[in-house]
């Protein structure tokens, strides 16, 4: 793959619990991407998450961007729903 478009993410979360059920929820995706045109790494330092998209075009790198924070917004948001109950 070429590489013409990168982003990097650092998203600070409440706990590392919530981090470790979040990498858990995304390691399977990030390991078998959908599509070759972009590649996605992540990293976790103390309660930040830091999201790394490398992708052939920017068009692929906003579409894995925003699949991305979609799915970390989803977790959390389940996350939270859990605690509540």
């Amino acid at each position: 793959m070429s590489t013409s478009a990168k982003a990097a993410v650092r998203l600070k979360f409440d706990s590392e619990k919530q981090l470790t059920t979040l990498i858990a929820a995304l390691t399977p995706e990030a390991k078998t991407p959908a599509t070759r045109r972009a590649n996605v790494k992540l990293d976790v330092e103390g309660c930040y998450l830091f999201l790394s998209v490398e992708a052939e075009d920017t068009v692929a790198l906003r579409a894995t961007l925003n699949a991305y924070l979609r799915w970390i917004n989803s977790t959390i948001n389940v996350i939270d729903a859990l605690r509540e109950v």
